[in-house]
């Protein structure tokens, strides 16, 4: 199976990559050539960029797995492109895309966010975020109609990535386990390698539809006890820590973000391994001497 990546060479993307080479695909990566250039020799490159994607403008692939689309004026100058040279385009989405922060059990049919009137499709604000994400899935939809899949997820934990990075920085080094989030805030996450297999899984069996792609929620004190359990002698917990890792408010205007319902994700073929697993993982990559790398805020 032939299959394009869009971006592929960093934090998740490096896994759907990894996956894919390893179960035997033919991978075309597309993206600008600057981040780790060296990765992948196996693989086929294009360089461009999302807002000028010549490269794009030959070739046919089964399947295309979108790990770089964020402006919605680039999402769409790539879909007109390849709308009848691909098979079947998965897209990377958010949880960020709920209309409700606050509403527990939402399912992939809950209520998204309106895109703001005027708002500018070629410029990228944090606040436009999820509607962004919205209008992407709904312009992808509306170009390739069931050849789509629009995964949802969140917080992605694992090696590369910088989600929970400081636990698994604090547990391989002995240091005091910081979360400034309230230890009763509820929390899901995800294994980067259980997402990479899903997105590969939806790409390559033409599953369509969105998908909620996160874990069970729990609470951030049910995590970081599960987390401390894989080393002996576990460092304290600090639960007002100067720097705040998380961005979680702890009056609960978020809460609902976190109680998705999995359940439509799970029956498509979403596997999930437990949080002691990847927390031993997680620390195992640190103490090989690899750094997690900043988060993006």
């Amino acid at each position: 199976m032939k299959l394009l990546v869009l971006g592929g060479t960093k934090n998740l993307g490096r896994h759907v990559v990894e996956a894919a080479l390893r179960d035997g695909r033919d991978v075309t990566l597309f993206n600008r050539g600057l981040t780790n250039p060296s990765l992948f020799p196996s693989a086929r490159r294009l360089t461009g960029s999302r807002s000028q994607p010549d490269a794009l403008k030959t070739g046919e692939w089964d399947g295309v797995i979108d790990m770089s689309g964020f402006l919605v004026h680039d999402v769409r100058r790539g879909a007109e492109l390849l709308r009848d040279r691909v098979g079947h385009y998965t897209y990377m989405s958010s949880i960020a895309v709920y209309a409700s922060k606050i509403t527990p059990g939402m399912t992939e049919d809950a209520p998204l966010l309106p895109w703001p009137d005027g708002a500018p499709e070629d410029h990228f604000t944090m606040d436009l975020y999820g509607p962004s994400k919205v209008r992407c899935e709904s312009l992808l939809e509306a170009h390739f109609g069931e050849r789509t899949s629009a995964v949802r997820s969140g917080f992605v934990v694992g090696p590369y990535n910088p989600d929970f990075g400081n636990w698994g920085e604090a547990l391989a080094h002995g240091k005091t386990l910081e979360c400034a989030a309230r230890p009763d805030q509820p929390i899901q996450y995800i294994d980067a390698r259980d997402l990479a297999a899903f997105l590969l899984h939806v790409t390559v069996d033409s599953v369509p539809g969105p998908f909620n792609a996160v874990g069970r929620s729990t609470t951030m004190a049910t995590l970081a006890d599960a987390w401390r359990s894989v080393v002996p002698d576990p460092p304290p917990m600090d639960w007002s820590p100067a720097v705040d890792r998380f961005h979680l408010p702890h009056d609960g205007s978020n809460d609902g973000t976190f109680q998705l319902d999995n359940t439509r994700g799970l029956a498509a073929g979403l596997t999930l391994r437990a949080d002691e697993e990847i927390a031993r993982d997680y620390v195992a990559w640190v103490q090989d001497g690899n750094i997690p790398p900043p988060p993006p805020h």
